[in-house]
């Protein structure tokens, strides 16, 4: 039997593998890539009785790839917080999805483990703009402030890291950095040992201060866009900016985009932290995916920037 661990390379996707693999080593097949890169299954290359483990990565977008390896007689853990439209019955399928706004998946791995390696979650929950969440579960596990500082710092760190358009763009690709956190147990151990993370976190900061000297592009009573230049800290700093923006103006919604190489837009939305629904189903009218508080749209044509603007404006008109 061989194994394939698949994950999103941000923050909520490694720190959910590592739990797992902190509970039950495995020599395993690691895959992983950008935030942006959800579509990781069709990469595996799993026979019958094999095993996948599939964190954090949007099951509809992976439909097709999933349906593939079930068919090979490949069996497949699921664990996942974004929205999955009709999940199929079948018995190599264990599919863990709950699309609740205060979770993501390094909090359901920590439920399933029972707390064992729940500062982990703390983090990723920071790194998912899930702050309250991320909180409570600090409470729980009886961390302090400072401590819980310092995971915040490492969430939004790694999370940041994720961001990019190309190799070019990220600072480390995620599949390495999963490699320098793995022997660690403990989150504050590898902060202590790993100097790249302030490398990563001043990178972290300077980006966020050129994007906050932008003007908003477009604004209405319960909504802000910005548009950010084709550059490589535009690129990185998108999903971080927008949470930023979202926990600024916790009453609006917020949409940054970027130009890509290809004559599109690659768009970030938060719903507005206050009522964190409906970025997923808006973004999907788009070509997007994503949850009910963040999602995104991949390739938004820029002939349909305006429509896109008019759209977001009506959709969020509620919260104004």
């Amino acid at each position: 039997m061989q194994y394939f661990d698949v994950c999103n390379g941000d923050a909520d996707g490694l720190f959910a593998l590592h739990q797992l693999r902190l509970a039950a080593p495995r020599d395993a097949v690691l895959i992983t890539g950008p935030k942006r890169d959800n579509a990781l299954l069709q990469r595996v290359t799993a026979s019958r009785g094999d095993h996948v483990t599939a964190l954090d990565l949007s099951f509809d977008v992976n439909r097709a790839a999933v349906r593939a390896l079930l068919e090979r007689g490949v069996t497949i853990d699921y664990i996942d917080h974004h929205i999955a439209t009709g999940l199929p019955r079948h018995p190599l399928l264990h599919a863990d999805i709950d699309t609740a706004p205060d979770v993501c998946t390094s909090i359901l791995v920590d439920r399933r483990l029972g707390g064992r390696y729940r500062a982990w979650a703390v983090a990723a929950a920071f790194g998912d703009n899930l702050p309250g969440a991320a909180r409570r579960l600090a409470w729980l596990a009886r961390i302090d402030s400072d401590d819980e500082t310092t995971l915040r710092e490492l969430g939004e760190n790694v999370n940041y890291a994720s961001y990019g358009d190309s190799a070019e763009d990220l600072l480390i690709a995620p599949a390495a950095l999963y490699a320098l956190l793995a022997p660690y147990a403990d989150p504050l151990d590898f902060v202590g040992a790993c100097p790249l993370l302030a490398t990563i976190g001043q990178a972290r900061r300077e980006d966020l201060k050129l994007a906050c000297a932008h003007r908003a592009a477009a604004t209405s009573a319960g909504t802000v866009i910005y548009t950010l230049p084709a550059e490589h800290w535009a690129r990185r700093v998108r999903g971080a900016f927008a949470n930023w923006l979202a926990l600024a103006a916790p009453a609006r919604a917020h949409a940054v985009l970027t130009p890509a190489f290809d004559g599109f837009w690659i768009v970030s939305v938060r719903a507005p932290l206050a009522a964190p629904f409906g970025a997923d189903s808006f973004c999907r009218r788009f070509g997007g995916a994503g949850r009910a508080g963040a999602a995104g749209i991949g390739h938004l044509p820029c002939a349909a920037f305006d429509a896109f603007v008019t759209a977001f404006h009506q959709a969020y008109e509620r919260t104004a």
